[in-house]
């Protein structure tokens, strides 16, 4: 191969490197053509599958900084299968038509940038499609959605049954701390009419003065009137034989 060949072969593996979601390498010593064929039609979409040297692999691996994670891989005819669409579909694809045709030996690869181990392909290649996963999340979106429009609907149901718990609640407890009977016991007194508390006899003694009239101060022998004055009858009489009045 001339040199501007090889250069040009480098640049295009190297641009496969890159712009796929993932490379396998894998063994096809005693596939026929027609197996080839039959394999590249069963990858369809997802993968390209190439026979590729190993030193131009390697060059162009180098150039796409992966070189590091096939280290190890390019020993023996080698082919890679570039992925391009989803790399659950293309390793089912390889997996396949492995069991189906035995020289096919997958010995690793790369994908996302990750090193895969033929076993890790292999569990890949168990995983479900992103087809499938992307309906799964999408039922489960919509499953999510229709309970949370389901929750938000019953919310207020319960939060009214919620609040005639609580009330119902409060309603017991208030009537367990009430007395046990709280009508009131026939708790007026006795008698309580006033007993006889009025004095006996509040109306007022005889407060008159028992005979006040004073002592007979006088001297003997002279008769006195009432209030001690002297007894002056004959001046009564004298004036009233000067009444006027009294003429004829």
């Amino acid at each position: 191969m001339a040199r501007a060949e090889k250069v040009a072969a480098v640049a295009e593996l190297t641009e496969r490197f890159q712009s796929s979601s993932g490379a396998v390498l894998a063994e096809y010593r005693g596939l026929t053509v027609a197996q080839l064929a039959e394999l590249r039609h069963s990858l369809g979409e997802q993968a390209t599958f190439s026979v590729i040297k190993n030193t131009l692999t390697k060059l162009a691996a180098a150039d796409a900084g992966i070189a590091a994670e096939l280290e190890g891989l390019l020993s023996g005819p080698s082919a890679i299968a570039f992925v391009k669409g989803d790399v659950v579909e293309a390793a089912k694809g390889l997996r396949d038509f492995a069991k189906a045709n035995p020289a096919l030996v997958i010995k690793g690869g790369v994908i996302d940038g990750k090193s895969m181990s033929p076993s890790e392909i292999e569990r890949l290649a168990d995983l479900e499609s992103r087809e499938v996963l992307l309906a799964m999340l999408a039922g489960a979106m919509k499953a999510s959605m229709t309970n949370a429009a389901a929750t938000l609907n019953a919310l207020p149901v319960q939060m009214a049954r919620l609040a005639g718990a609580l009330q119902a609640k409060l309603e017991a407890e208030s009537g367990a701390t009430a007395p046990a009977d709280t009508a009131p016991t026939d708790t007026a007194p006795t008698d309580t009419a006033p007993t006889d508390t009025a004095p006996a006899d509040t109306a007022p003694a005889d407060t008159a003065p028992t005979d006040t009239a004073p002592v007979d101060t006088a001297e003997p022998g002279t008769d006195t009137g009432p209030a001690g004055t002297p007894n002056d009858e004959p001046a009564v009489a004298a004036a009233a034989d000067e009444d006027p009045s009294t003429e004829e």
